[in-house]
């Protein structure tokens, strides 16, 4: 991994980007993406779709979700606390004593999030599990004119944004779910060699995944691709109370997770499997038995249908302030796209 890249990696995850407010987020990838993409664009949804390689018959479309989840301003009390809504799926206990940014038109606002000290709480309360409802913003607002004076009704809010580095190659920050693979689509597009390269290659950074799916639907129409690889997040099950059983043996560092199952094109899970094993990339296998709930979900049934792969990352702690992943495991799964989309051959079929 190139210094730029890294720089890019950190730059992308200290910005935030919850769905329906990516737009920061999408400046910095076309920025990045622009010298080596040979077309760029942002479709009215504001998916982010850089293009190598116009005008082959085969069209292949990488997809990697920017969105991350969040929470949206919805009231403010009369002593100036912010309640909110959650955008996307949240575990209320991961928000209880966490520092937050409240994104306003007129710049970041700290604010932290708590509840009735555990002091305070009765015998019931303390069995009980909050409710996002029940807990509130402290912006160190005077009163309710206060802080309506800095924050609106509908501004978005975040954990607060951080990379640490951490022992072993290992890595920590909120929206590792999904900028992971917004990197990784994009990092594949740069290693490719347009002279190797026999398809139109889209690598394309989708929109508001985390509350329906919908940027890879939409783009996916657009593009109207016959190849289709969605890179997202599943679960590292290397870490206590994860049960392998049921989610399967995936290890921080053991590569990326190429998955089996009715969601991915038998065609295409063996091709990536080829690359992995002709280039030496160290790679896991993943099983699911349904649609599964990522960008090659919408990929799989967009128009008269897609060959869709999944590519996972490695993630502990999903959907929390810590989610957790290998820079390796990234580092190779963007090559083994690169190596992928320059095994094809214009003629190739991926009929089952």
């Amino acid at each position: 991994m190139t210094d730029e890249a890294l720089s890019f990696f950190k730059n992308i995850l200290e910005t935030p980007s919850p769905s329906g407010y990516e737009q920061p987020v999408q400046e910095i990838v076309r920025e990045y993406a622009t010298p080596f993409s040979d077309e760029i664009r942002t479709d009215a949804h504001g998916n982010v779709i850089a293009l190598k390689n116009p005008g082959t018959p085969l069209r292949v479309m990488f997809a990697g979700h920017c969105d991350q989840i969040g929470l949206i301003v919805s009231y403010i009390d009369d002593n100036g606390f912010l309640y909110v809504q959650p955008i996307g799926g949240w575990d209320p206990q991961q928000l209880i004593g966490q520092r937050l940014t409240v994104w306003a038109s007129g710049g970041p606002i700290v604010g932290v999030i708590a509840r009735k000290p555990i002091h305070l709480l009765n015998e019931d309360e303390r069995k009980q599990v909050p409710k996002i409802k029940d807990l509130w913003i402290d912006i160190g607002a005077k009163d309710q004119e206060d802080a309506a004076a800095k924050v609106r009704i509908g501004d978005a809010v975040t954990f607060e944004l951080a990379f640490q580095s951490m022992a072993g190659g290992l890595a920590n920050s909120p929206a590792m779910d999904n900028k992971t693979g917004l990197w990784v689509v994009m990092e594949a597009l740069r290693r490719i060699d347009s002279a190797k390269l026999a398809c139109s290659l889209y690598s394309v950074s989708t929109v508001q995944e985390e509350i329906g799916l919908r940027g890879a639907r939409t783009s996916a129409y657009g593009i109207d691709p016959q190849v289709g690889i969605a890179v997202d997040v599943t679960h590292a099950t290397d870490c206590p109370t994860i049960d392998k059983k049921t989610e399967g043996d995936i290890k921080l560092g053991g590569g990326p997770v190429i998955y089996r199952g009715p969601n991915n094109n038998p065609v295409v899970v063996d091709r990536l499997i080829d690359v992995a094993r002709e280039q030496k990339i160290a790679y896991q296998l993943g099983a699911i038995g349904r649609a599964t709930p990522t960008d090659a979900n919408s990929l799989q049934v967009t128009r008269s249908g897609v060959a869709t792969a999944l590519v996972s990352i490695p993630n502990r702690y999903m959907h929390s302030a810590v989610e957790t992943i290998s820079l390796e495991d990234i580092d190779r799964a963007a090559d083994l796209l690169a190596g992928f989309a320059m095994s094809l051959a214009a003629d190739d079929t991926f009929v089952p």
